[in-house]
């Protein structure tokens, strides 16, 4: 004869599963000290990547605004000096040789600048912060509920966020700057700065976290 169980019984046994279970899935090397670290050292590698790649931006901009510089001093280049009815050709002024010579070197550096392709350098650096950037603001809370199946609501979660809204405003400003665009090229350096200071601050907000994080995990 079959004895059916009581609901209240298999409730019971139910409700005092093993702790494997009750914790939900076991994500392995994700939530261990590995996993945990690749989200502080890939941000900090970034931010250095970001430094570099403002700092090609800055000299994308130089090369397209330096031929503006050279515009102005020729306009104040005094008359080049003539031969004489002797054939003599008089001694230049020292204000024509100082402005000549002014104008020689934003030249060479215009032409060395455009050898170094800073442009394409910028965008491509650019694509990668964004796409990368975006990927590990991320992965690093979902490696944080893996590990404690909540998240922490914070300052840190909060710039992050913020972090990949700017980054994204930045990028929304392209098109309009390949149309010569000078406001939205404006735009762009003041949310990348703002961005690039927000993610420094980052790494002050990040590290307390950081140490916990170290304390708590183990290796893998």
């Amino acid at each position: 004869m079959q004895h059916s169980v009581p609901p209240v019984l298999a409730l019971s046994v139910l409700l005092s599963s093993s702790p494997a279970i009750a914790a939900g899935p076991d994500w392995g090397i994700f939530e261990g000290k590995t996993g945990s670290l690749l989200h502080p050292v890939s941000m900090a590698s970034l931010l250095l990547f970001s430094l570099n790649t403002g700092y090609q931006g800055f000299k994308w901009r130089r090369q397209r605004t330096i031929g503006d510089d050279i515009s102005e001093l020729k306009k104040t280049l005094p008359k080049a000096p003539v031969e004489d009815e002797n054939g003599v050709l008089p001694s230049p002024t020292a204000e024509y040789t100082r402005i000549s010579s002014e104008i020689e070197d934003l030249q060479k550096e215009r032409k060395e600048l455009s050898s170094q392709g800073n442009r394409d350098k910028h965008w491509q650096s650019g694509s990668t912060l964004a796409f990368v950037g975006t990927f590990f603001a991320i992965e690093g809370p979902l490696n944080t509920y893996a590990r404690a199946g909540k998240l922490f609501p914070g300052p840190h979660l909060y710039a992050g966020a913020a972090l990949v809204v700017l980054w994204s405003a930045a990028a929304a400003c392209v098109p309009a700057m390949q149309k010569g665009n000078d406001g939205a090229r404006s735009a762009h350096i003041a949310l990348n700065a703002g961005a690039t200071g927000l993610f420094a601050w980052q790494v002050v907000s990040g590290w307390p976290i950081l140490l916990k994080v170290w304390e708590k995990t183990q290796w893998p």
